[in-house]
This record gives C-alpha cells, structure tokens and sequence, in this order.
C-alpha cells in the first residue's frame, strides 16, 4: 500500500553524484580569470544554493561583481557543455526509480542547479521515469522558498500532502519544512549524516532501496 503518491527528489547530492563535473568546471573557470582552483571538498561545501552562489564562495573573499560575473559567465557556459563527464546516478538509484514507477508513484525533480541543466539531465539519465524536472530561472523562487516545490506538484497533478521530498542537504531541509512535505534526508550526498542530523533530519536513510521502504506502508 502507498504511503505517498509522489517522491520529489533533489538532483546533486540526491540522484546524481555530480561534484567532479561541477569542481572541474569551476576550477577550469577560476583558472582562465587567473584564480587558485579549490579542491572538491571546498567545491562539495559550496554547492547547494545555485551555481551563482556557488561562483561567489569559489573566488577569493571581496572579489568585485565585475570578476564574479566574468567567471560565472565562463562556468555556465563550461558546465553545460561538460556537465556529463563524469557524472553518474548514485549506485542503486535507477533501481529505486524502476520499482517506484511500477508502484505507480509519480516523480518530480526539483533543484537549485540552472534550469537548462536540470532538464538536460534529467532526459539525458532519467527521462523514462521523471517527467517534471523544475530547476532555479528568473521567474521562481529557489530552494529553499516552496515555490519550485508546489510547482512540481502542480504538473504531477497530485496533492502536497501526498508527496515527500527526498534530498542530500540543510537546504533541502528547510525545502520540505516550508512546503509542508515529509523530508527524507539521504547521507551519501554532499553533506554527512551529523551535519543533516545538527539541521533538523529526522529520517534518514543510508541507500536508496530504503526510501523504497519508507513511502510505501
């Protein structure tokens, strides 16, 4: 018996294992404006918040808006031509997705990544199982406003109170709490299990076979 009718995911940190894609193509833009490149840790603790957010903690401290600018113009268009290198699903992600989808639970994703980018993954890894795909653009509000949260569900054609959210971050947290979605918090992604605990996880699961367990009863 279902428990929820939808699972809205997080994309980074969530499906997909990201991070080398994303601290290449940050490296490769500070390098070319003549800045230190960052190490994939630093890179792991500054995403989450949006790819121009992520710019403005990867330059220097007091980097003037100018310089932010010219190496965020250089990442984005970087990113996009590179943004499937190395990026790969979590181990046991398209399972899930496969035994969801024959459940009958919808899916959605929702992210902070731009979202040309978030659509172009998402057909390129997902397109058979995840037919709404919302990422950050001018017009919504991003995570963690609800804004792409009631989006989401609104294309689901589906009730907020049947869906939970499923992501890997405090953001993704605080996501699900103001869209007044259950949160599952996942601890192979870019934040471990104390950091999610000490901002407010209360479910938290360790492989995706058992986001499984918990949405159906």
């Amino acid at each position: 018996m279902k428990k929820y009718s939808a699972v809205i995911f997080d994309l980074d940190g969530t499906l997909l294992n990201t991070l080398e894609d994303l601290a290449d193509s940050v490296n490769y833009a500070l390098a070319l404006h003549g800045y230190g490149k960052r190490s994939i840790e630093e890179v792991r603790m500054f995403v989450g918040n949006g790819i121009r957010k992520l710019i403005e903690r990867a330059v220097p401290e007091n980097t003037d808006k100018e310089d932010v600018d010219k190496v965020f113009g250089t990442f984005r268009q970087y990113y996009l031509n590179n943004m499937m290198n190395k990026t790969r699903p979590y181990d046991g992600i398209m399972d899930l997705l496969d035994k969801l989808q024959k459940r009958g639970i919808s899916m959605g994703i929702v992210s902070n990544k731009y979202d040309m980018g978030v659509k172009g993954l998402n057909k390129h890894f997902f397109c058979g199982y995840i037919k709404v795909a919302i990422g950050e653009s001018a017009n919504v509000a991003k995570k963690p406003a609800p804004d792409t949260v009631y989006e989401a569900v609104k294309e689901l054609g589906i009730n907020p109170e049947n869906a939970v959210y499923v992501g890997d971050s405090d953001v993704d947290i605080a996501t699900a709490k103001n869209s007044g979605l259950d949160c599952i918090s996942v601890t192979w992604g870019f934040r471990d299990r104390n950091f999610l605990k000490e901002n407010g996880a209360s479910v938290l699961v360790d492989k995706p076979s058992e986001i499984l367990d918990f949405v159906m009863e």
